[in-house]
């Protein structure tokens, strides 16, 4: 199957399931095609035009403009979950078909539409990814999976539409998927080593994660 874009999706302000009640854009709804640009470095910005973040301090910015996650992903967790997961559902603005996103390189380059894009690094569940699920002890067990889906920058603004190839543009010369830098960012040594490592030789690669 050729690597394509299944959905893409848009989040309108919602209320969470969580004790702060704050509003929310985890809750993402599919559309036919979505504008992206780089927002900035400061948090609390998205990377896709109209689409809203609620949590400031932890969500936005350069570094995580855009969340794609597999659609064989979903369909993984609906089997294991019982329950079918509409595109979109884990808050991700782009859901793809017949590409390994958790597979990707840290600092790879995609093509996609006329945007192109680059992997950052992982999602980090949290609270309000726990309320939108409503499964028990739902971070810890998507954190023991460990396919988090891909943060990506805007390398090039662009739109991006429903069915629009994933061309795989460059991937950098290191083995730094976005699973092991996941494992990094939770404190595991043998991550953090495999990813320090990797960087000595590889200055683009992207160390926020350790820091």
């Amino acid at each position: 199957m050729t690597a394509r874009i299944h959905s893409v999706n848009i989040g309108a302000p919602t209320v969470s399931n969580t004790r702060s009640r704050q509003p929310t854009g985890i809750v993402k709804a599919p559309t036919d095609r979505i504008d992206v640009r780089a927002p900035g470095p400061v948090k609390g910005h998205s990377g896709v035009v109209g689409d809203f973040i609620g949590s400031a301090k932890h969500h936005g910015g350069d570094g995580q403009a855009v969340y794609a996650v597999a659609r064989e992903e979903l369909d993984w967790w609906g089997a294991e979950l019982g329950r079918e997961l509409p595109d979109g559902m884990f808050g991700e603005n782009l859901t793809t078909a017949g590409l390994d996103v958790d597979g990707a390189l840290v600092d790879e380059v995609w093509r996609i539409g006329t945007a192109v894009l680059q992997v950052t690094g992982p999602r980090i569940p949290c609270s309000t990814f726990a309320g939108r699920m409503q499964e028990k002890q739902w971070v810890k067990r998507f954190a023991a999976r460990g396919h988090t889906g891909a943060y990506l920058a805007v390398l090039q603004a662009g739109s991006i539409r429903v069915g629009d190839a994933v061309e795989i543009l460059e991937r950098p010369r290191h083995d730094v998927t976005v699973p092991v830098s996941f494992r990094a960012a939770m404190g595991d040594s043998d991550a953090k080593e495999r990813f320090r490592a990797s960087a000595a030789g590889s200055p683009g690669l992207r160390d926020y994660i350790l820091a």
